[in-house]
């Protein structure tokens, strides 16, 4: 049977890493083994969710390229997709457990339940659920039907060992005295976690669950929920955490979290995507960089370490920059645009008339920068005639002396054909010798003359690729 997998987030909250690592590590094996890949929203916690968080991880998920076979916007042979709009699934699958002695009705309030618990608690002991409704009589159980008490639905645990075998961490046994009869239908008719993930594994024919390892305790309940239920129990893989770099679990104080936030820091999604495969799974050899394809071809689950991963920016930058250097200009330049137009420095010639030019810059400045949205203030001094100075810069390599020789190093400019690089170097180091002076002088005032910095890419390639007229213009301002 090809696969069936899953990725369930609830829309409480953006997309974030570790979220978005299992949803990859879903998709990459779907991808591998010619399986589903289906998308599907646990949007049961209506107080906490909505539509933009809905909206957010759709798009997140899109940045990404994390495509659905089935699910929101897609449709599909067990649509809705939304677990609100699968109430009645849930309530009629507690129905029949009820029906078949697996659970009962629980009509304790949850003031009763919070005094057991608190006067446990004082006595320094844990609390689990007595079972009290476990034992009421039929007629004790009619008479709080007919009074219309509040209840729910819990299951009925059985005595013995629960034991699935993890695909990540190998044979798990859970004893079953220490699980309590849980609640899978709450008294408002909305089911918990376990039921409705359960019923929906089952009727998309899910065939192995990949998820994080802080849902292992949750495993055993829902192996018996399936077994209750009749229904095959998939395969389960457990992938180690995301922590940050003190080796706590990731959060807001290690920096950005949410997925979209690192689009709109000029990361490339091939980056994150590369980034996140490899926290956690090792596809085996020394390579590091690999494209979408390279992933799915190499994904196993057998790669995937029982150890917690590092969240490390300072990797992912890395990553960034391998991917943003074997990007084409033309991809380049076109997820540049929305950053070019907002900073006023966008023109479509730049993909007509100039898209030779405007590429050459690109192959100039990209190894110079980590993120995509690095490159917008290094292509102004190319896109405008506007040069911001930087004081220091010009406090220490244009001062008075200098501003002759750079006039003078304007007009042996008019004089040359081009700005080749080497002859354009080969004319400076001749006027600086004439005018006894060190190259230097000439090349450290003549780049913060032209860019307005003291550091730039190299600066016989930056003044062909600006061009003779302007170059000459800018040297002449100075004085």
């Amino acid at each position: 049977m090809r696969p069936r997998v899953r990725f369930a987030p609830s829309p409480t909250g953006y997309l974030h890493v570790g979220g978005a690592r299992t949803a990859l590590f879903n998709w990459l094996y779907a991808r591998r083994h010619g399986g589903t890949f289906i998308l599907r929203i646990e949007d049961t916690d209506v107080e906490r969710s909505s539509d933009d968080m809905v909206q957010g991880i759709l798009s997140s998920m899109t940045w990404l390229g994390l495509t659905w076979d089935e699910g929101p916007g897609v449709g599909g042979p067990h649509a809705p997709y939304f677990q609100t709009q699968r109430l009645d699934k849930y309530r009629a699958a507690a129905a029949r457990l009820v029906s078949t002695g697996h659970a009962y009705y629980c009509y304790c309030s949850p003031d009763d339940l919070k005094a057991k618990r608190d006067a446990a608690e004082a006595a320094g002991s844990a609390w689990t659920y007595d079972r009290t409704c476990r034992t009421l009589t039929v007629d004790e159980v009619a008479q709080r039907e007919a009074a219309g008490m509040p209840r729910a639905i819990r299951f009925l645990v059985p005595p013995g060992t629960t034991t699935f075998t993890d695909l990540v961490r190998g044979r798990i046994e859970f004893a079953r005295e220490h699980i309590e009869d849980f609640v899978i239908l709450r008294s408002d008719g909305m089911p918990t976690y376990h039921l409705s993930v359960v019923v929906d594994d089952v009727e998309m024919a899910i065939t192995q669950v990949v998820r994080g390892d802080d849902h292992i305790s949750n495993t055993p309940k829902q192996v018996l929920l399936y077994e209750a239920l009749g229904a095959p129990v998939p395969e389960f893989a457990h992938v180690p955490l995301i922590l940050g770099p003190d080796k706590k679990r990731l959060s807001k104080r290690h920096g950005a979290t949410a997925v979209g936030e690192y689009e709109t820091q000029g990361y490339l999604p091939e980056a994150m995507v590369n980034f996140l495969a490899l926290l956690g799974w090792s596809p085996g050899g020394n390579q590091e960089v690999f494209t979408r394809d390279e992933l799915v071809a190499r994904f196993s689950l057998d790669g995937i370490s029982g150890g917690n991963a590092v969240f490390n920016t300072e990797k992912l930058d890395w990553f960034n920059q391998q991917h943003l250097i074997r990007l084409a200009n033309d991809d380049v330049l076109r997820r540049l645009q929305p950053a070019l137009l907002e900073a006023g420095l966008w023109r479509d010639s730049l993909t007509t008339t100039e898209a030779d030019w405007i590429g050459r810059v690109l192959d100039l400045l990209k190894p110079r920068v980590r993120r995509l949205t690095d490159l917008v203030e290094p292509l102004r001094i190319f896109l405008t005639d506007t040069v911001v100075f930087d004081e220091a810069a010009v406090v220490k390599h244009l001062g008075p002396d200098v501003r002759g020789h750079l006039a003078a190093w304007a007009d042996r400019i008019t004089e040359l054909p081009s700005l080749e690089p080497a002859a354009t170097e080969a004319a400076l180091r001749a006027l600086a010798e004439a005018r006894s002076i060190k190259a230097g002088v000439l090349i450290h005032g003549s780049r913060v003359a032209v860019t307005g910095q003291a550091v730039s890419p190299g600066l016989f390639d930056v003044l062909h690729l600006i061009g003779k007229d302007r170059v000459v213009a800018r040297l002449r301002a100075v004085r």
